[in-house]
């Protein structure tokens, strides 16, 4: 049990940090495309410096990402080789799918669109992001295809002790790998969202002199936040409904009646035999009540903003909503936090629901070894998180004079270098 626990720990520091780095990743690419479209439609200075301001925080942001990205899958095997035996034939190959996409399609049109500033044609440069952007979704959604087998096994039939695949249709579009993309999805608009409009609102209430960058900026982040937490909350609403067929204790986790958990539990033991199928309810019903709550304050405060923004001079002038905003910059990431450990925990004890226990999942080896992966992994990660927010703060704060990406080569003047003497 012991090897257990530190094996769920681990795997739980380790998808939540690299969450982090998805949520904003998702976001900023599709809000940077949207910026450089309309940069090349309509091209102004302004909307030229917003394309690389912010494409500059998405390109360092994602580059770190791709770091806690590689652990994942790598985990699979040192720490669930008993989820790999019995499933890998099922989910491995969307894992694969997801691995061809993020490596080698979306990282080579983002080299593209790094380096291809005044040397491509701004159409295939437009074209390059869109690329990198539609891409990202993809790679979101091929976790999402295995994660939703793992919550809604369909699609397979056993074969001795492991599964085999039967119907691709079935597993590609399982309703609880749909919804939760489309979820996952408008969650990260929100996250880029209040980014935006939490970094403008800083500049401003420093009285930056880029008053017209930041202005338009921050009603950007506004107009994309607000509307994306209308439709987070519509596909939110649309997962717990189709859980009280699929997963019916996780809903009822959120009321805390011990009554109804009990009686949720005397059907599932009818349904899978004798045992205890009641998660740590304490853990799962604080990661749904922390999002649900997180997710108000969102709510209202983003439609304050809309009704705010709506006046540049208020967007401008308005201090205390510039402070706030700033404030709220972590809010979307928390909400995300804790709408996955309620998604994942919730399932417990199933790591393949209803077929396969966490237990019987996690690979044959000592709590001694387990430990020591999980201080690595949990330094390494921590390490990448601090790193991240340091140069994510410092390129945040210097503004867009300063952005090297997509800088014309005129402007630089590098150093000669030295003359040897023999």
């Amino acid at each position: 049990m012991e090897t257990l626990d530190l094996a769920r720990l681990q795997f739980a520091l380790t998808a939540g940090a690299h969450f982090l780095f998805v949520a904003l990743t998702l976001g900023l690419a599709t809000v940077v495309a949207v910026l450089q479209t309309r940069a090349t439609f309509s091209p102004t200075p302004t909307r030229t410096r917003m394309t690389r301001f912010w494409g500059q925080l998405y390109v360092t942001n994602y580059a770190m990402g791709i770091v806690t990205g590689l652990v994942m899958e790598f985990q699979f095997g040192l720490s669930w080789s008993g989820l790999t035996h019995f499933a890998g034939n099922v989910f491995g190959a969307s894992l694969a799918m997801e691995t061809l996409v993020a490596f080698f399609i979306e990282s080579t049109f983002l080299g593209l669109w790094i380096f291809g500033w005044d040397r491509l044609n701004r159409w295939a440069h437009l074209a390059a992001i869109w690329v990198v952007t539609l891409t990202a979704y993809a790679s979101a959604y091929w976790i999402l295809v295995s994660n939703g087998f793992l919550q809604n096994p369909v699609g397979y039939e056993v074969v001795g002790d492991s599964l085999r695949l039967t119907d691709v249709g079935a597993v590609l579009g399982n309703p609880n790998t749909i919804m939760a993309f489309w979820h996952v999805l408008t969650g990260a608009l929100v996250t880029a969202g209040f980014f935006l409009a939490g970094v403008s609102a800083y500049h401003l209430l420093r009285r930056t002199r880029d008053t017209e960058f930041f202005t338009g900026s921050l009603r950007i982040g506004v107009f994309t936040g607000a509307p994306a937490l209308l439709a987070s909350a519509i596909t939110g609403g649309i997962q717990l409904g189709e859980l009280a067929t699929t997963q019916p204790m996780k809903p009822k986790l959120l009321g805390g009646n011990t009554g109804q958990l009990a009686q949720v539990n005397a059907e599932l033991v009818e349904r899978f035999g004798p045992g205890d199928y009641l998660p740590p309810a304490d853990w799962a019903r604080a990661g749904g009540l922390v999002m649900l709550i997180t997710f108000g304050i969102l709510f209202n405060l983003g439609w304050f903003s809309v009704l705010m923004a709506f006046s540049k001079r208020v967007v401008r002038r308005f201090r205390l909503w510039h402070l706030t905003l700033v404030l709220a910059i972590p809010l979307p990431f928390i909400a995300m936090i804790s709408g996955w450990i309620y998604r994942e925990v919730g399932r417990q004890p199933w790591v393949v629901y209803g077929l396969l226990r966490t237990s019987d999942a996690v690979s044959p080896v000592s709590a001694g070894e387990m430990r020591a992966s999980l201080i690595a992994f949990t330094v390494l990660f921590g390490l990448l998180i601090v790193i991240n927010t340091i140069l994510l703060a410092r390129q945040a704060k210097r503004g867009p004079d300063a952005v090297a990406l997509g800088r014309p080569a005129a402007e630089y003047h590098p150093a000669p270098l030295p003359t040897a003497t023999y």
